[in-house]
Formats: C-alpha cells, structure tokens, sequence
C-alpha cells in the first residue's frame, strides 16, 4: 500500500516537473493583428528571441480563434547546428484572406551602433508556421523577404531560425506597397550614382590635365564616396558576387576608405607641409597608419570601421580648429573651405545621430548618402574656384555662335537644314531617335522628307518652302505631321527662314523643328471635352444645337431629309439617386446611353443635354411611322431591366418628339417643342412618348411665366433665407447653421427648392441665385454680429452650384465681398459636393484653392456618395466633411442599412486623421443623434434639433444660449 502512494506521488512530480519544463519554453506570445489597409507594419517590438537546444526549439503557440493552444517543435534545417530561434505571433481578423510579405533588412544604418556597429548580414534562414505552407523565400539582394499568406479568422506563430543572434529589425508590408517603397528610393539611388560618378571621372580628368596635388585627392575622395554608395545601395554585391560576409569587408573597406581621403584632401588642400617639415613626416605616419587600417578592414570589420568613424570625428575637429586658425590669420585656401567646412561637420553630426539612433526614419540612410555627394561636389567646386583664382585653369569666352548653338540643344528643338543646290535634307540625330529611324533614312532628298509627310499636309509643306524660295524672303512656322517608324504620326512644328548666296538666290533653307504632339493632343483634348458630355462621351447640348441648326438649314434648302427630334427624360431618376446614389446612378445613366447609342446610324445624333435628359436628332427616317417606330424602339431599350447588384432596376423614360415641317424657326425652338411634349408625357403619367402638339405650348407658356416670376424674384430680391441650426454635441451649443434658400410665390404659394433650382440651371438664372444667397448670407450675418454677440467660431455655410463653380466670375464676387465684409470670411463655410467638383477638376482645384487663400473654409458635401470619394481629401483643400442623410437615417429604403455604421465610422476616423471636422445631415431621431455621439461626430444638423429657421429666430436662440434638446423644434 505504501509502494503505491509512493509511485503515485513519484509520477505527480514527475508531471509536475515535465510541465515546469514546458512552461519554461511556452512563455505567452503576444499576437499582432494584422490591418488589412495598412501597407507596412513595424513587427520588431513583438519578436521574441530564444536560444536552441540541441538544434531545435519548443513552444506552445498562441491561441486560435477556438482558445486552442499547440505544443510543437521545430528541428533546425541543418544537422548538428543549434542555432537560435525567433518567434511571432499573427491573426487575421479581417474578412478576406491577406497575402503579406516579411522583410528583415540585413543592414540600416540608423541605430546600427557608433564603435561596434551591427555591419549586416543574413537575417533569417527558414520561416516555419504552426499551420499551413511554408512561407517562400522571395529574391532580394538587401533583405530576408518571405511570402506568407493569412486565412480570415486564422492565428499563425511563425518560428524563426536565425542565421546569427537576433533579428534587429522585421517589418510586415503589403507586396504592392514593398514594391512601391523598393522603387521609390530607386531614382534617387540612381541620381546619386550619376552625380557621383561624374564627379569622380571630372575631378579625375581635372587632375590629368593639370597634375596639381589637390585634384588627385579631392578625385580618391570622390571615388572613395563612389565606392562607399555602390555597397551601401548594394549594388557592389551584385557585381562581384559578394557574400554577407563579404559585404560587411567592403562596408567597413569603404568607410576607412572616406577617413583616409577625406583628411588627405585637406592636408593637401591647406599645403600644410609648408609650415613646417614635420607635419609631413606627420602625415606620412598617418598615411600608413590609414592605410593599414584599410588592411585591417579585411579580417576584423567592426573594429575598422570603428576607428575609421573615429578617425573622421578627429578629422572633422582638426579641421575646425586648423581652418578656423587659418582663416583667422587671412590664408585664402582656409577661408574659401570655410563654409564648405561647416557643411561637412554638421553632416559627421548628422551622421552620429543617424549612426547611434537619434534619427531613424526611412530616408536617413539615403540623406547620409546624399550629404557625402553634396560635399564631394562642394570639396570640388572649391578646388576648382581656388584653381580658377590662381589661374590653374582658363576657359576662353564662348562665341555668339556658341551661345546659340548651346541655345538650341538647351531648347530641345531638332535642326532642319535644306541644301537647295545639291537637294540635300540634313536633321539631328536626336530626331531619328524620336521618329525611331536610323539617321541615314532622314537625310537626303526633299522629295524622301515630302514622302514622310502626311498626305493631308504635304501641299502645305511644299508649298511653304516653294514660296520661301521664290521670295527669297520671309520665314515659315507652321505644323506638321510626320510618320514615325511604327506608322503613327507626330506633330512637328517647322520654322525655317531661306539663308542667301553671294548671287542673291537661296542656297539653303534653316530652321528647327519643334515636336509639338503634347500639345496638339492637349488641344484637342480640351475641343472634345468642351462639346462632350464628360460622363458618357455623348456629345453635349452646344453639340447637339450646332448640328441640329445644319440639319435645319439643309432641310429648308433640299426640301428633303426633315430632322425629327426627341427629348428623352428618366422618369423618377432623383429619387433613383437617392436611394442608390451617384456613383451607382451614373452607371444607370451610362447604361442607357449605350442603350441608345446602338440604335444610332451615322447619320443621327445622340447627345446627353442634362443630369438625366438625353436628345435624338434623327435624319435617317423620314416616315412618320418609322419615325414612331424608333421612339419605340428607345423606350423598350430603356425599360429593359438593368442589373444592379442581385436586384433589377426597372427604368422608364417619358419621350418627346417633334418632327421639323421646313418653316423658319431655330434650333432652340425646336428642341423646346420637344422638350414641351416631354413635359406632357410626363403630365400624363410618364412611360410614353408624346408628339408636339399645339396645345402641348401651354405647358411651355407655363414653365416661361415661371422663369419670368424667378427671374423677377431674383431681381426684386423676393427669395428669403432660412437657416437650419448646427449643433455641436460636445457641449449641445449652436454652432453654426445652413443657408437655405425659399421661395414663396404670390400666386402658387412656396416653391420647393427641388423646383426652383433646376429651373434656374435650364434657364441660366443660377449663377445670379447663387449670387443672391451669397449676399443676402453675409447681410444676415452682419445683422447677427450687430444684434447679439456670436460664439467665436459660429460659422454659416452656403452652397455652391456647379456653375457658380465653373466659373471665374465667382472669384471676382468674393473679392467684392471681402472689401465690403472682410471680418465676415472667416465665418463663412462653402459647400460643393462631389459631383460639381469631378465635372472639371482642374477647373475646381484653381478656383477651390484661390477661395481658401483669400480665408473661407470649405466643406465637401455629400460625402460617400460620388466618384472617388477619398481622392478629394488630399487633392483639394477641404476643411470640412459632410456626410448625407441616406448614411444617417438607417432605414431599409436606403438599401445601406447594414454598411452604413462602418462608413460612417471610417469617414469620422479618416477626418481626424487629416484634421479635419464632420457634420452629419438629416438626424431626424433621438436614436440617430446618440447613434452620431457614439461615433464621436462633432457637428450634427436635422429635425432632431430643429427645422429651418428664420434670421430673427437664429439671434433668439444665440441670445438665450441654450442647448437644443432632441425633437426641439423651433416654431
């Protein structure tokens, strides 16, 4: 009985023991998750480093995504070596799985230490994960970069085998932002290298043209730099091979290197041996003491590069001390290598702080580089002014013919010279590079260049150099297309003059040639896009006029081929583009203009005139019914369901047509007949088509007395501004409010803006709208100002409209306004939404960037909903973000309503993170505004606090200070 409990208490501890033994190699990993937006992520901090045991290792690894933890051990790749171990720990939280790379640089000179510096090397041998593949190994000459790949929800420990002790650095990079990093250092790696090189070739060729003592040392140090960028680039290493022992040899060899030289050059530069003999026995001593430390370099790295850095600190110290003494006493070479002097210390400065730590971000390594081509170029130029001074060096003055031959290679224009007397066509060579010819193909006859020129332009070519020989006077300047080896054509712009013989007649006509193609195509460009719908590539409603008045015209004269003309209209398309908004409307929008455009002949014309309006100018039937056929046609192509997601769309369209009957009218009238019984199959229900009629004008007599009653409400200023009140949660206060604009029309009574505005933009009132709202806001601001006094940073904020947008008038107004109410600016805040700004984003980042210099602050509206969204963040000046009531309101109708929180969220965070303040719009519910305070959105408008309000009523609520409750309304 007792054998038994003493073999059970011998098996306890034995248990107990094993598991201590466990534990002690099962330390907690701490897991690192994984963003998926995030291209690079610093893994240093997280390693874990442990020592091997008879070459392997034993961990348990971090807990799966069920609590699950794995005993494991990972044997080393090579027998008989135990090498040491890192370990890591990563999960994948997101959704989708993520392919990330894993870099471990084998050397950075930031924090790689001053004395005993980490010179680099081979980092990581094999990477082994606790489940899945093996990551890959992927080729690069300065890092240990695997592949390794992330399941959604998964929880991976990666076990390192080390190829020394630790892993100094390891970093997590999105390939494609790797790639980018890579290639973003690679320009300049390169210009450093050609600066450099031809430094050192110069300062060379300097030296065997003169064989003056300074030109030989400011030349080894130019070639010590050189070789100094060629190992830290890496690029030594792929020439010769070199291992990562190899490396870390020239690494040091290099630096040694840049000590000796650098204090030769300035022993040879000051002529110190002149002062006394004994500073040459001196530098001799330290030349072979130098020197040897280069040897050393071979077998012992660390410590030579060590007393090398050493070695430049003493050197940098004795310069100053040497030059300033020197200078003082009025030697000139001292006081010319002053300031470069200074230069070159405070990089030895730089380059300690690099070196020990103090400064470590990505480009210290590439600024330590870029100073040692700096002082090299420096170091040279004041050898080269000293030698200048001294007369060493003459350069005879250029000739005018010099200068202009320096002139035209600087201008980059190509030589063209017509040998009349032996018919012979001389060009530069660069010119055969840009055609892609060999030279020989581009000299010789006129008539070969003739052959080369489009067939379009050769008349004009002949005849240009024809008169210019004639007259015997003149010049040509005219453009060209001329064919190039892959028989596309380029643009040359040709300007030659003839060049006279002694007997008066043209021996010669000379000139350039100017590759203009860049340009032309700009031009163009801009002519196509300025009667093109930017959207859909349709041509827009200049176009469609211009064309439509020569069809009338041919009409009238032929007395045949009547235009027929349709007006096409998207019926219920706002509401469309509310409830899927802009970006997925404007697909819907380019869907049915492709519709369209298939049931075009080349004869017709398709064009898009307006948001959702389109227009047919139809010549090829002349048949009433085939005419009615066709507009069939389109409105059974656009009711054909579009795809939207798993949904359908079904869309509808009201058409118009009227059919020209040759009476004199113009081509406006005629697309307002049409327009006019577009509004008539829209009174009648929409989904049909409509002929002109004559009582289908009173629809147009109408829609004219409403434009006559806006246009006289503009001018009477009739239109009254109303203001819905901004509230900033953090303390409940107003804030700011929202210029709106309202119409009560004395017969119709009000006028809904959704009315008032599009009529407006038809009949080119906005721009003057947008004018009254402006003035009559900075009006009523400065009542406000004068009644009560206004929070510091009460703000008002009116719309613009794409017009107003469009055009540099809107500039001119603003000037006005600030000489009239300049202390006003700072509190006025410009709202334009996505879609104004992507109709002309050049156009909007000019006029943008000019209303934020003169001092208004900026808001993009609408935010979330336009065509790319995030580019406008940082490409436009923006101080302000609104988002929209469809993210706010989470009802079904929205078809968003499980999406909205996490964009709304990710809106809000990437706001503060550019610094800048988010106003959400439409909160209608208590439920909404506290769902808006958890997200921590600073400003919030909607009926939750109050409707649109009068002026008076806005100073009531400033005078009383109160804070406005949910559902408070102000009557």
């Amino acid at each position: 009985m007792r054998f038994e409990r003493l073999q059970r208490a011998i098996l306890v501890l034995v248990v107990q023991i094993m598991f201590a033994a466990a534990s002690a190699n099962a330390w907690a990993l701490e897991t690192v998750a994984i963003p998926e937006n995030v291209g690079a992520l610093d893994l240093s901090a997280a390693l874990e480093h442990r020592d091997g045991s008879d070459g392997r290792v034993q961990l348990s690894t971090a807990p799966d995504a069920e609590g699950i933890v794995r005993r494991i051990e990972v044997q080393a790749t090579e027998q008989g070596t135990n090498p040491n171990w890192a370990l890591i720990a990563i999960t994948n939280q997101n959704d989708v799985q993520l392919e990330r790379l894993l870099v471990a640089p084998h050397f950075r000179l930031p924090g790689s230490g001053v004395f005993s510096p980490d010179l680099g090397g081979k980092r990581i041998n094999v990477i082994t994960p606790s489940q899945g593949f093996r990551p890959e190994r992927i080729d690069d000459r300065e890092a240990d970069v695997f592949s390794i790949t992330v399941d959604p929800g998964a929880t991976v420990t990666l076990i390192m085998e080390l190829e020394g002790a630790i892993v100094p650095e390891l970093y997590m990079w999105e390939p494609a932002a790797y790639r980018d990093y890579v290639n973003s250092f690679t320009l300049f790696r390169g210009t450093l290298l050609g600066i450099s090189s031809l430094l050192a070739v110069f300062l060379t060729i300097m030296f065997v043209v003169k064989g003056r003592g300074m030109f030989p040392a400011i030349a080894m140090f130019a070639w010590a730099v050189l070789f100094y960028l060629l190992v830290d680039f890496g690029l030594i290493g792929i020439i010769f091979e070199l291992s990562p022992d190899q490396l870390r040899t020239s690494r040091a060899t290099a630096e040694a290197a840049i000590a000796t030289t650098l204090f030769g050059y300035l022993f040879i530069y000051l002529n110190l041996h002149r002062w006394h003999l004994r500073f040459m026995h001196l530098a001799l001593a330290i030349g072979v003491a130098l020197a040897a430390l280069m040897v050393l370099s071979f077998f012992l790295p660390v410590l030579s590069i060590g007393i090398a850095r050493t070695i430049l600190a003493v050197v940098g110290l004795f310069g100053i001390l040497v030059v300033g003494f020197l200078a003082i006493r009025g030697y000139d070479r001292a006081i010319m290598i002053v300031p470069t002097w200074i230069i070159t210390v405070a990089w030895l400065v730089f380059a300690y702080m690099v070196v020990s730590g103090g400064i470590s971000n990505d480009i210290a390594q590439s600024a330590v580089a870029g100073g040692l081509v700096l002082i090299v170029m420096l170091l040279g130029f004041t050898a080269i002014q000293h030698a200048f001074t001294d007369g060493q060096v003459s350069v005879g003055q250029v000739t005018d013919v010099e200068r202009q031959a320096l002139a035209l290679i600087g201008s980059g224009d190509f030589v063209f010279d017509w040998n009349i007397d032996r018919d012979r066509v001389t060009v530069s060579e660069s010119l055969a590079v840009r055609l892609g010819e060999s030279n020989e193909h581009l000299q010789g006859a006129i008539k070969g260049w003739l052959d080369r020129v489009h067939p379009e332009d050769r008349d004009r070519f002949r005849t240009a150099l024809d008169t210019l020989v004639e007259l015997k006077r003149g010049k040509v300047s005219s453009d060209f297309r001329i064919i190039t080896h892959d028989g596309s054509y380029r643009n040359f712009r040709l300007r030659v003059k003839p060049v006279l013989g002694s007997n008066g007649d043209v021996t010669r006509c000379v000139g350039t040639l100017q590759d203009v193609t860049d340009e032309r195509s700009a031009r163009d460009r801009l002519m196509h896009d300025a009667v093109h719908d930017s959207l859909s590539g349709l041509p827009n409603k200049q176009l469609l006029l211009d064309r439509l008045a020569r069809a009338l015209v041919r009409s009238r004269e032929e007395k045949e081929n009547k235009p027929a003309v349709f007006l096409i209209d998207i019926d219920g398309f706002t509401n469309l583009d509310e409830r899927i908004g802009n970006v997925a409307a404007d697909s819907v929008l380019l869907a049915i203009s492709r519709r369209l455009a298939r049931l075009m002949r080349p004869l017709d014309t398709l064009a898009r005139i307006n948001g959702d309006q389109f227009a047919v100018v139809l010549v090829s039937e002349q048949s009433a019914t085939k005419i009615a056929s066709f507009a069939e046609q389109m409105r059974k192509s656009i009711r054909e369901p579009i795809k939207f997601g798993s949904d359908e769309l079904s869309i509808s369209a009201s058409i118009g047509v009227t059919i020209y009957d040759n009476k004199p009218n113009s081509s406006d009238n005629v697309l307002r007949n049409a327009e006019l019984a577009m509004m008539y199959a829209k009174r009648m229900g929409g989904d049909r088509i409509e002929a002109y009629r004559a009582n289908t004008s009173e629809l147009g007599v109408s829609q004219s007395t409403l434009d006559v009653d806006l246009e006289r409400a503009i001018d009477q200023r009739e239109l009254q501004m109303h203001f819905q009140p901004i509230i900033d949660l953090a303390n409940g206060e107003l804030a700011g409010a929202e210029a709106l604009m309202r119409w009560n029309h004395p017969n119709r009574g009000a006028i809904s803006p959704e009315e008032f505005i599009p009529l407006a933009e038809r009949s080119g009132l906005i721009e003057r709208l947008g004018q009254v709202v402006i003035e009559q806001t900075a009006i009523q601001l400065r009542s406000w100002m004068n009644a009560t006094e206004l929070p510091e940073k009460f703000f008002v904020s009116l719309n613009l409209s794409a017009q107003q947008l469009g055009n540099e008038n809107l500039l001119n107004e603003m000037r006005t306004l600030i000489s009239a109410h300049g202390e006003l600016v700072e509190r006025m805040l410009l709202e334009v939404t996505e879609s104004q700004v992507m109709a002309s984003p050049e156009q909007s980042a000019y006029i943008l960037d000019a209303l934020k210099g003169m001092g208004f602050r900026l808001a993009l509206d609408d935010f979330g909903v336009g065509h790319s969204s995030l580019s406008y963040l940082h490409r436009f000046p923006f101080d302000f973000v609104k988002i929209p009531s469809t993210f706010v309101q989470m009802e079904e109708r929205h078809g968003i309503s499980q999406t909205q929180m996490p964009i709304m969220r990710a809106v809000i965070n990437l706001a503060k993170e550019l610094d800048m303040k988010v106003i959400a719009e439409g909160a209608e519910t208590p439920e909404e505004v506290e769902r808006l305070k958890s997200l921590e959105c600073r400003y919030v408008q909607g009926f939750a606090f109050s409707k649109p309000v009068t002026g008076p009523e806005i100073v009531q609520l400033l005078k009383r200070n109160s804070k406005l409750s949910f559902i408070t309304k102000v009557e």
